[in-house]
């Protein structure tokens, strides 16, 4: 990202958001009108080794691969973070992330808690945020309207689901997803503050640029 101060262009790296939260929490709700919404700000697409669903893509919803195949990859270090959900593998390419951080792009990852943690550990200076569903009863609806679970299946998500939330306070923003807009309203507030945060900016091009406002 550039922005001019004067004749001063100020250019800072992008900026990495960590975004997860329980099934129900409204994930896909919040983020695909944040990403209508801001410029340059992109969907990191995972990897899985899960089958595609319904009208899902290969390589815009995630990029299928076989397990061998995503194996491998852990094995050559290429992703950044990566984890086993419900019998499935689910993982972050590094290369992509890196060059998009790099351009001043700001990259957006929609995962699980495993995935926020390792990514954390890796880039220390990523954004996370929460989004809480406002009741453990909105969680139970949203896994029980499925109607495609068995009932021991239903339990099974809502358990893990509660055990995501007790991972909040290790978040730097969390969500309460009760009134939609507002829900969105606060996620692209803080994206919009973390954009303009001193320190994501280069030192001495900073320094240069405020010389402009010193009194010759």
């Amino acid at each position: 990202m550039k922005l001019n101060v004067g004749d001063a262009h100020l250019h800072r790296t992008g900026c990495l958001f960590i975004v997860s939260g329980p099934s129900g929490a409204g994930k896909t709700s919040i983020c695909t009108p944040a990403l209508a919404r801001l410029e340059r700000l992109e969907l990191s697409v995972s990897t899985t080794t899960r089958a595609p669903r319904g009208k899902e893509v290969d390589g815009v919803d995630y990029r299928f691969t076989s397990r061998e195949n995503f194996d491998a990859m852990v094995e050559r270090g290429e992703f950044a973070e990566w984890a086993e959900v419900h019998g499935n593998r689910y993982g972050t390419p590094r290369s992509g992330l890196d060059a998009a951080l790099r351009s001043g792009r700001d990259v957006l990852l929609d995962i699980d808690v495993q995935g926020a943690a390792q990514i954390r550990e890796a880039y220390p200076r990523a954004v996370s945020i929460f989004l809480l569903p406002p009741t453990r009863e909105h969680i139970q609806r949203r896994l029980t309207g499925r109607g495609t679970d068995a009932p021991e299946t239903v339990r099974r998500r809502l358990d893990a689901a509660c055990a995501e939330i007790g991972q909040l306070p290790e978040y730097d923003f969390f969500i309460v997803n009760d009134e939609l807009d507002e829900a969105i309203e606060a996620f692209l507030s803080i994206v919009r503050a973390e954009r303009f945060r001193t320190s994501r900016f280069n030192p001495a091009r900073l320094k240069t640029a405020l010389k402009l406002f010193e009194d010759n």
